[in-house]
């Protein structure tokens, strides 16, 4: 029998060697856990379609940020849930909103301890839940612009070390990063939601938030999931109007685009693990259809390989109380 002549399984024997050739490696300083703050006091309360996810007030997010400090989560993605909705969506940029006083807290509890990251976006203030100004059905970029640059604005003011526009306005970038410098901001960094599709996947986020479309759907503004040039195209148009770090979002689905990303921008780049690939995680683990450790974390590697500098997972407590890094 002719033996061959090259064997890569002599590096695949053991699990030593496997680890000192390993091409990536993940650790918790990669991860981001998003996290929802509502307004009012001593809430807690689980979300059922998100197994292991609550909505917090503020005072009850301190406590639990206190138990995630302990296991090395530091990094955080703030959205607010049940303001006011108005046709304009305009208690998003409220010094009052829940997400402007969680953050106030939060820094004044853990200072520097913390990097405090903010959704910006109005689907979760509007009453039609688009994210940007309704006129005759159709979301209007650029009045929509002034009131995501003041989202913005309230959360740097309020401590925020990073905002992260979702909204997928024309734009948006650009005139975010102008009146945070004209306001003394210019320190605060902004995390682009820079390609974000119209997705399925965000089926129990829409939950969460409360911020489902009340009539038609996002696809005039998200990213149509056919398009991969165009997915390039805008997170590099956001690269250049002052972007900090791009994102791709879902992420699961779409591991071609992050790596074409990477290969064409030398930014950071996140990806967003989303509601819909967790949940699904979550159910199927629960009927024991998978191994719930070993499929996430085969994710997570997934991400790594395709080129995510960043991951922005729920998962990431239960990785670290787990210990399955």
């Amino acid at each position: 029998m002719i033996q061959p002549i090259i064997r890569p399984r002599r590096l695949r024997k053991n699990g030593l060697i496997r680890g000192m050739i390993a091409e990536n490696t993940l650790s918790k300083d990669a991860f981001i856990y998003p996290m929802f703050v509502t307004k009012g006091k001593n809430i807690h309360r689980p979300i059922a379609s998100m197994p292991g996810v609550s909505h917090f007030s503020p005072d009850t997010l301190v406590k639990e940020v206190e138990v995630l400090l302990k296991l090395g989560i530091n990094k955080l993605l703030i959205f607010g849930v049940g303001e006011e909705k108005t046709e304009t969506g305009n208690s998003s940029n409220s010094a009052n909103s829940a997400v402007a006083t969680a953050i106030a807290r939060l820094r004044a509890e853990f200072g520097s301890d913390l990097y405090l990251i903010t959704d910006v976006c109005l689907c979760a203030y509007t009453n039609h839940g688009h994210c940007g100004v309704l006129a005759d059905d159709y979301v209007l970029n650029d009045p929509s612009l002034e009131l995501l640059s003041d989202m913005a604005l309230a959360h740097a003011k309020a401590g925020a070390d990073m905002v992260a526009p979702s909204d997928m306005m024309d734009g948006r970038v650009a005139a975010i990063r102008e009146k945070l410098d004209d306001n003394d901001l210019g320190n605060t960094a902004i995390l682009s939601y820079s390609t974000k599709f119209a997705s399925a996947y965000y089926g129990p986020f829409r939950d969460v938030a409360d911020s489902a479309p009340q009539k038609g759907d996002r696809q005039s503004y998200q990213m149509d999931f056919r398009n991969g040039n165009e997915a390039l195209r805008e997170s590099l148009l956001d690269e250049e109007e002052g972007a900090d770090m791009l994102m791709v979002k879902p992420a699961l689905a779409y591991l071609d685009v992050i790596q074409r990303i990477k290969q064409n921008s030398l930014l950071p780049l996140a990806c967003y693990n989303v509601s819909g690939t967790y949940s699904m995680v979550k159910n199927a683990a629960k009927a024991g259809l998978v191994d719930e450790r070993k499929i996430v974390m085969e994710n997570m590697y997934a991400f790594k390989r395709a080129g995510a500098d960043v991951i922005i997972t729920y998962h990431i407590k239960d990785i670290l109380q787990n210990n399955w890094l």
